[in-house]
C-alpha cells in the first residue's frame, strides 16, 4: 500500500500533498497540492488580474467558451464518470445522471446569461418624469466556491457554470474526498479557455476552505453541513462578504389517499437510497396517510430488498463515501431503535463498512434523532399518519427546509405548496433538480440564496440601479432651489395620484 493511504478511504496529507483514495479499497486515485493561504491569496490574485477579460468578452463571447466546455465533458464523460466512481464509490449509471445535469445547466446558464442579466429600462413614476430609470447587472468579481463529496459536479457546477456565465472569475476549493473530479471540471476548462486563469482550483482540508473565505473574494458559494455552514458565514461576516449557502436537509415525502402507489414506492425508494442516501435533498422521511399506509409500506420494503450494494460501477448503492457518516447512520439506526422503533429491513446489521444496506424504519417517534437530524445514508424512516394535514404538520416540524415530495392527485399542488421547503416534487422525487430554469435553495437550517435558474445568475450579479436625467424639471424636488410653487404643486400631484382609497 502507498505511504499515507487510508484504506478507509479518509484522505490524508502526505508530503504537501493531499491524497485521494477509493472509499471502497483504499486504493491510490490522486495526488494534489495542498494550498495554504499564500496559495489560496495567490489564486484569487490571478482570477482579479483575469476578471475584466473575462468580463469583457460579453455575454456572447462567455456563452461561446462555456460551449466549448460542456461539449468538451460531453466528449469525455467516460473519463469523468470514471474518476467519480473510483473518487467517491458512485455507481456509474449515478455519476452519469449526476455529470447530465451539470452539462445541461452549464449550456442553461450559458444560453439566458444575456437575457436574464441584460441592461434594461425599467418603469418610473409622475413624480419624477424628467427620468428614465434603468438596472444593470454587474458580476461581483471573484467567486469563492466551496464544494461537497456528496455530488461533486452537479453541485459546485450549479454555483460554478452561473457565476462564469454572469462574468464572474472562479476560485473553486473541492471536497478533499473528490479532489481528482474537481480538478478534471478545470483542467477541462482551461483547455477552452487557456488565455486567463479565470477558474481556477485549491486543494486542501478545512483550512484551505478558511483561508478561502477570508481571501478577499467578493461573494462565497459554500455547499455542505449547516454546521459548517454557520462558520464559513461568521467567518465572512469579518469583511461583510456575500455568502450563498446550501446546507443539510431532512426531506420529506408525503404520501396520500389518491397516490399511486408503486410509482410513489419506487420513488421514495429512489429517492432515500440512491448514491447511498448521501443526498441533500433526497427523501428521508415519509408520511403515508392511514388509507394506504400498509400497501405502500409493503410495496417500499419490497423494491428497496432487491437493492444491490457493493463496490461494483454496476451496483445499486455503492461505497459510503465519507467514512465518519457511517457512524452518524449507525447512531441514527440504534436511535431509532431505542426510541421504540423497528426495523422492517436492514437494521444494525445493515452497517457493513464501507457499505450500508438500505434500512427501513417505521413506527419511529418524531422526537428521535433518526427523524429530526440529517442522516445522509440508506435509510427511510416511514410513518403512518391520519391525514394529508397531519403529514403537512409533520414534514413542516423539521428545522430544516431544502426540498420534500408530494404524492396524490386532487390536493398534490395545494399540498406542495404548504410544504415549508425551498423545493417540491409532486408525483416525482429531486425532479425540480434537473429543470435547470427552476431555482435550487432552502430555507431555515438549510441555509439560503439560490442557483440554477434566472434566480441563480442574479445570484452571482450585483444589480446597479441608473437614473437619467432626459429633461428639466416641471417640478423641482431634488433640489435646494425649489420654491412655494414647487411644493403646492407636489402636494397637488400626491392628492391626484395617491389620494384616493
Amino acid at each position: 500500500m502507498t505511504p499515507g493511504v487510508s484504506v478507509s478511504g479518509s484522505p490524508v496529507v502526505d508530503g504537501g500533498h493531499l491524497v485521494s483514495t477509493s472509499p471502497a479499497t483504499g486504493e491510490e486515485v490522486g495526488r494534489f497540492p495542498v494550498a495554504d493561504a499564500a496559495a489560496v491569496a495567490a489564486a484569487v490574485a490571478r482570477a482579479r488580474d483575469a476578471a475584466d477579460w473575462w468580463r469583457d468578452l460579453g455575454f456572447d463571447g462567455r456563452r461561446k467558451r462555456l460551449y466549448a466546455w460542456r461539449a468538451l465533458i460531453t466528449s469525455r464523460l467516460d473519463e469523468l464518470t470514471g474518476i467519480m466512481h473510483r473518487e467517491g464509490g458512485k455507481p456509474i449509471v449515478d455519476a452519469t445522471a449526476e455529470s447530465a445535469g451539470a452539462i445541461d445547466h452549464i449550456h442553461w446558464a450559458a444560453k439566458h446569461a444575456k437575457r436574464v442579466l441584460r441592461s434594461r429600462r425599467v418603469g418610473g413614476t409622475l413624480m419624477q418624469s424628467e427620468y428614465t430609470a434603468h438596472v444593470e447587472y454587474q458580476p461581483y468579481g471573484v467567486i469563492g466556491v466551496i464544494g461537497p463529496w456528496n455530488y461533486p459536479v452537479f453541485t459546485p457546477v450549479g454555483s460554478i457554470g452561473y457565476a462564469l456565465a454572469a462574468g464572474n472569475t472562479v476560485v473553486f476549493k473541492p471536497s478533499e474526498y473528490t479532489p481528482a473530479v474537481g480538478q478534471f471540471l478545470v483542467d477541462t476548462f482551461a483547455e477552452v479557455v487557456p488565455e486567463h486563469p479565470v477558474f481556477q482550483i485549491v486543494h486542501g482540508l478545512g483550512d484551505t476552505g478558511a483561508a478561502l473565505v477570508t481571501s478577499g473574494v467578493d461573494k462565497i458559494a459554500f455547499t455542505g453541513s449547516t454546521r459548517t455552514g454557520k462558520k464559513v458565514m461568521a467567518a465572512a461576516a469579518e469583511t461583510l462578504t456575500p455568502v450563498l449557502l446550501e446546507c443539510g436537509g431532512k426531506d420529506a415525502m408525503i404520501v396520500d389517499s389518491d397516490a399511486d402507489l408503486d410509482a410513489a414506492a419506487e420513488a421514495a425508494v429512489w429517492g432515500g437510497l440512491f448514491n447511498a442516501g448521501q443526498t441533500c435533498i433526497g427523501i428521508e422521511r415519509v408520511y403515508a396517510v392511514d388509507a394506504v399506509y400498509d400497501a405502500f409500506l409493503a410495496k417500499v420494503v419490497a423494491k428497496a430488498g432487491k437493492l444491490t450494494v457493493g463496490a461494483e460501477p454496476g451496483a445499486d448503492i455503492g461505497p459510503m463515501t465519507m467514512p465518519s457518516q457511517i457512524d452518524v447512520v449507525r447512531r441514527h439506526i440504534a436511535a431509532a431503535l431505542a426510541d421504540g422503533g423497528e426495523a422492517v429491513l436492514g437494521g444494525p446489521e445493515a452497517v457493513r463498512p464501507p457499505f450500508v444496506h438500505p434500512t427501513i424504519l417505521v413506527n419511529v417517534p418524531e422526537t428521535s434523532e433518526a427523524v429530526r437530524e440529517e442522516t445522509f445514508g440508506p435509510t427511510l424512516t416511514i410513518a403512518r399518519v391520519r391525514d394529508v394535514d397531519e403529514a403537512v404538520e409533520r414534514s413542516n416540524a423539521a428545522h430544516y427546509g431544502l426540498a420534500g415530495a408530494v404524492f396524490g392527485k386532487a390536493r398534490a399542488m395545494a399540498t406542495a405548496r404548504r410544504l415549508r421547503s425551498g423545493m417540491t416534487s409532486i408525483n416525482s422525487t429531486l425532479s425540480f433538480a434537473g429543470i435547470p430554469s427552476l431555482p435550487f435553495g432552502g430555507v431555515g437550517d438549510s441555509g439560503f440564496g439560490r442557483i440554477h435558474g434566472a434566480d441563480g445568475l442574479r445570484e452571482f450579479a450585483r444589480p446597479k440601479a441608473i437614473a437619467k436625467r432626459w429633461m428639466p424639471s416641471l417640478v423641482k424636488v431634488l433640489t435646494f432651489e425649489k420654491g412655494p410653487r414647487d411644493t403646492k404643486l407636489t402636494r397637488l400631484a400626491l392628492r391626484i395620484l395617491h389620494g384616493r382609497r
